[in-house]
């Protein structure tokens, strides 16, 4: 009963904070500069790429598999993600260039992959906001719901392995590993099987849950490029208390009955 009050006041905490978050689609020049300049303060205070100059923007930005977010709490950048939709027919990916053999297999066995990378937080606050891993790598879930796919990737260091392992469910594909690619610290590729987890995941984090219009919002592009919304609000509160009565219904136990 304790374990499941401490879950509760975390995902009421995390949902008041999503109350206050804008997610954005990065398209703009001046919004990926500013996503650049983040990506590049944050990588450089914890040493983890060799960078030359002021910001970080990489070929792999401009893939159309690829979508950059920004996180906005009260109109600020607090952090930044990209997530890459990997297919058998479109490999383009940062952690398949680094493990090629373990994401083919993937890939060749016909499984769609979600990529999230270039994970930074701003500095000046990552210490005062646990939250912010959450509320970034809510994306991460979302995306696989959108595309639904096999298995969402995690390219960490070893110390934050445990928080995906604990937190998303997620497998050890390769072990610690240093000197992969051009990366300064040992890195570990891990795996969450994403329907397998799903309904677990959602009961515990409720914060994790979105609704089909926000996922749209996020990731479609019908129209191509430059055809996302400015900004886009999380419907975490929404799904969740959906989620809820539809669970209540099917037991059978309906407001104001005993």
């Amino acid at each position: 009963m304790q374990n499941e009050i401490v879950k509760s006041s975390f995902s009421g905490k995390l949902l008041e904070i999503l109350d206050r978050v804008e997610y954005r689609r990065v398209e703009s020049q001046e919004d990926m500069e500013e996503v650049a300049r983040m990506r590049y303060r944050a990588y450089k205070l914890a040493n983890i790429l060799t960078l030359n100059e002021a910001r970080l923007i990489d070929p792999v930005d401009f893939d159309d598999h690829a979508y950059i977010f920004g996180v906005y709490f009260e109109e600020r950048l607090i952090s930044t993600v990209r997530i890459h939709h990997v297919t058998p027919e479109h490999r383009v990916s940062i952690t398949r260039d680094m493990y090629p053999k373990e994401i083919d297999a993937f890939l060749d066995s016909g499984m769609t992959l979600i990529d999230p990378v270039r994970f930074a937080a701003d500095p000046e606050i990552i210490g005062e906001m646990p939250a912010l891993p959450y509320l970034t790598l809510r994306i991460a879930s979302m995306a696989a719901d959108y595309f639904d796919a096999d298995r969402v990737l995690q390219l960490v260091s070893p110390q934050h392995a445990p928080f995906y392992k604990r937190v998303f469910y997620a497998d050890t594909v390769v072990p610690a590993q240093d000197g992969v690619g051009k990366y300064n610290i040992p890195l570990t590729l891990m795996a969450t099987r994403t329907r397998e987890v799903r309904a677990a995941l959602y009961a515990r984090f409720p914060f994790f849950v979105s609704q089909p219009h926000e996922r749209r919002m996020m990731f479609r592009r019908a129209d191509g490029i430059g055809s996302s919304p400015l900004t886009i609000l999380p419907t975490a509160r929404l799904a969740a208390a959906a989620q809820a009565a539809s669970q209540a219904a099917a037991q059978g136990i309906f407001p104001g009955t005993v």
